[in-house]
C-alpha cells in the first residue's frame, strides 16, 4: 500500500500541456505513479494508507519564486505563510548582489546596515555561519519552503574591494573570481547583482564579464539587477545581454520591468531585443512580478556617489547642508541614477514601513503628504527620514505601467519572482500575493494567459533555468513538491491596503510529499531545505545554452519541454 493517493485530481503538470483527471500517488517524498482517468476506465484504483480526494481541485507542481528576499525570515519565521501559503515551495534568494554570505565579520556588519529595509537588521538571528556553504548549512536545519542561493556580487566586492567607487585591482578580482567559485562549489546556483545598489554599482562590464565567465564555467547563471529601469532601461538591458554574452553565462533578468513615464507602452521594443539575442543562441530568461508599482528602500533613490564608503558616509553626507542640497538638486531637477535617471516625483514615493518604530505615523504616507502635514519640502521629509532611520525606511514606487505588465510575462521567456520583501508595517503585497494574483487575475478573469501556460511559467520554466531535473512537473519520479488550488477561487487577498491577507482557493501544499499546508491552514511541518547544484566544472561550448546543449553535468530526460513556449 503506498503512501499518499490524490484522487480525481485535474493535473496540470507544469509542461504547458492540456490537464488531464488522473489519482496522483506519493510514496517516499516522489511522484511514484500517476493512473490517469482511473475512475472511468474502471481499472483498479491505487489504494494508500491515506487518501485525498481533489475533486475540482487542480493539482500542479509547487510554485518556484525566482526573485525572493527570504534570506533572513527563513531563519526567524518557521511558518513562513506569506509564500507557503501561496503554493511556492522553492524561493532563489541571495537576490539584487546583496545577502549574508560569503562575509567577513565587518562585512557582515555593514550588510546588515546597509540592507535592513529588506530583511531587518537581524538582531534576533545568530548569524553563526561566513560561508555560502555554512549559510545552506543552516537552512538545512529546516525551514517552512525549500531555497536556493545566489552568489551575491556586491558583497564579494564589499569583502574583496570594500565599498569605494573604483575599479578593482588584479588582486581584488581574482580574489572576487576565487570568491565566486567557492560559492558555486558549496551549492550556489549562479551569481546576482544589484547595479543600482553600492558597491556592487562601482564594477565596470569587464570586472562583471570576468566573474560571469567564473559562473558559466561552474554551470550557474547570471541574475543582475541592472543599472536602469528608468531613462536607461533599454541600454541596461542591452548591457546585460552584451556582457552574458561576452562571457557565455546564461543570463536571468529579474523583475525586467519598463518603468516611469519615459517608458510607457515600450515593452515591445524591450521583448524585440531579447528576441534577437534569443533568435542568435543566447540564453536568456526572465521574471516579473503582476503588478505596476515596485518596492524598494528610501536610500536607493539617492545618487550613487552618495553610498560610496557604505552606510556611515551615506548618514554623513545627508547630515551637511551642502552635500544634502546637491542630493537634492539630482533627486528633484536632473535625475538621480538611484532613482533611474528620473527626476522623482514624491507623490509616486510611498512610505511602508520604517525601521524605527516611533516613525510609524508616516507608513502609508506618500513622502509628499507627510511633508505636507509637517509643511515643509518633500525632500527636507525625507532626508529627515533617512537619518532617523538610518536608512531602514522602505517605500513603494507607483511608477509601473499595465500595458508593460502584460506584455512581458506573455514572452516565451518568462517566469514569476515576487521580490517580495516582508520588512515594514504595509509590505508591497506582491510578497503575500505574487502566484495567486497570476492564477486569479491574469489567467481566470482577464485570460491574458491560459492555465496550463501560465503554470508552466511557475514551475517548469524556472525548474529547468535552475537545471533541477526532479522539480517542475508532475511526473513519475519527481519530488512531491505540489499544490492544489481551486481554479474557480483562487486569488490574492493582499490588496495595498492590506498586503498581508492570505491568498484563497489554495488548500494544499506538500514539499518532499508532506503538507506544509493542509486545508488551507500552515502545518507545522518544516520541510524546506538548500537546494544545491551539485558542482561539476564543465567546459560549456559557445553560444549553447537552454535552448540548444545544456552541460553534461545537468542534462536530464525529464526536463520540460513547454508547449508553444519555444524556449526549451
Amino acid at each position: 500500500m503506498q503512501g499518499l493517493v490524490i484522487r480525481d485530481a485535474d493535473v496540470v503538470d507544469g509542461s504547458g500541456a492540456d490537464s488531464f483527471r488522473a489519482d496522483v500517488v506519493i510514496d517516499g517524498g516522489r511522484i511514484t505513479s500517476i493512473v490517469k482517468e482511473a475512475a472511468a476506465a474502471g481499472c483498479q484504483r491505487p489504494r494508500g494508507m491515506r487518501e485525498l480526494d481533489a475533486e475540482g481541485l487542480v493539482l500542479a507542481p509547487g510554485f518556484i519564486d525566482m526573485h525572493a528576499h527570504s534570506d533572513l525570515a527563513l531563519l526567524r519565521d518557521p511558518d513562513h505563510s506569506a509564500k507557503a501559503a501561496q503554493g511556492v515551495t522553492l524561493e532563489v534568494i541571495g537576490q539584487d548582489g546583496l545577502s549574508y554570505a560569503p562575509v567577513d565579520d565587518r562585512t557582515l556588519a555593514e550588510v546588515r546596515r546597509a540592507i535592513t529595509g529588506w530583511n531587518g537588521y537581524g538582531e534576533d538571528i545568530d548569524f553563526d555561519w561566513r560561508t555560502v556553504g555554512a549559510y545552506l548549512d543552516r537552512l538545512d536545519r529546516g525551514i517552512a519552503v525549500n531555497a536556493a542561493y545566489l552568489v551575491p556580487q556586491g558583497t564579494v566586492r564589499a569583502l574583496a574591494v570594500g565599498w569605494q567607487d573604483r575599479a578593482a585591482t588584479p588582486e581584488e578580482l581574482d580574489r572576487m573570481r576565487q570568491l565566486v567559485a567557492e560559492g558555486l562549489e558549496q551549492g550556489a546556483v549562479g551569481l546576482s547583482s544589484g547595479l543600482t545598489y553600492p558597491p556592487g554599482m562601482y564594477a565596470g562590464r569587464a570586472e562583471l564579464t570576468e566573474l560571469c565567465r567564473v559562473v558559466a564555467k561552474y554551470g550557474g547563471y547570471y541574475c543582475p539587477h541592472h543599472r536602469s529601469y528608468g531613462a536607461g532601461a533599454l541600454g541596461a538591458y542591452a548591457e546585460m545581454v552584451a556582457l552574458a554574452r561576452e562571457a557565455d553565462c546564461p543570463l536571468h533578468l529579474t523583475h525586467a520591468t519598463m518603468n516611469f513615464g519615459v517608458n510607457e507602452g515600450r515593452a515591445p521594443e524591450l521583448l524585440a531585443l531579447l528576441d534577437r539575442a534569443l533568435d542568435a543562441g543566447a540564453d536568456i530568461t526572465l521574471d516579473t512580478y503582476p503588478y505596476t508599482p515596485g518596492c524598494t528602500t528610501l536610500a536607493a533613490l539617492l545618487p550613487s556617489w552618495v553610498s560610496e564608503g557604505g552606510p556611515q558616509e551615506i548618514l554623513a553626507r545627508l547630515v551637511a547642508p551642502a552635500t544634502a542640497e546637491r542630493i537634492r538638486h539630482e533627486l528633484e531637477v536632473t535625475g538621480s541614477d538611484g532613482c533611474h535617471g528620473v527626476p522623482v516625483k514624491w507623490e509616486t514615493i510611498e512610505i511602508s514601513g520604517v525601521a524605527d518604530p516611533t516613525l510609524g505615523d508616516l507608513v502609508g504616507r506618500t513622502v509628499r503628504e507627510a511633508s505636507e502635514l509637517r509643511g515643509e519640502s518633500p525632500w527636507t521629509t525625507a532626508r529627515r527620514l533617512l537619518v532617523r532611520d538610518r536608512l531602514g525606511t522602505t517605500v513603494l514606487q507607483h511608477v509601473g505601467h499595465e500595458e508593460n505588465v502584460r506584455a512581458i510575462m506573455r514572452h516565451r521567456t518568462h517566469t514569476a519572482g515576487s521580490d517580495g520583501i516582508l520588512q515594514g508595517a504595509r509590505p508591497h503585497p506582491r510578497a503575500y500575493g505574487t502566484f495567486p494574483r497570476y492564477l486569479g487575475h491574469y489567467v481566470r478573469e482577464l485570460g491574458v494567459l491560459t492555465l496550463e501556460e501560465c503554470v508552466a511559467h511557475l514551475t517548469s520554466r524556472p525548474a529547468a533555468r535552475l537545471r533541477l531535473p526532479d522539480r517542475g512537473l508532475v511526473r513519475e519520479g519527481h519530488r512531491a513538491d505540489l499544490v492544489l488550488f481551486d481554479p474557480a477561487t483562487v486569488g490574492a487577498g493582499a490588496d495595498f491596503a492590506e498586503p498581508r491577507t492570505p491568498p484563497t482557493g489554495i488548500p494544499h501544499v506538500l514539499i518532499d510529499g508532506r503538507f506544509v499546508v493542509e486545508d488551507g491552514k500552515r502545518t507545522d511541518v518544516l520541510a524546506g531545505r538548500a537546494v544545491r547544484r551539485t558542482p561539476v566544472v564543465t567546459a560549456r561550448p559557445r553560444g549553447q545554452g537552454l535552448g540548444s546543449v545544456q552541460p553534461d553535468a545537468f542534462r536530464s530526460s525529464s526536463l520540460p519541454v513547454v508547449k508553444q513556449a519555444g524556449i526549451w
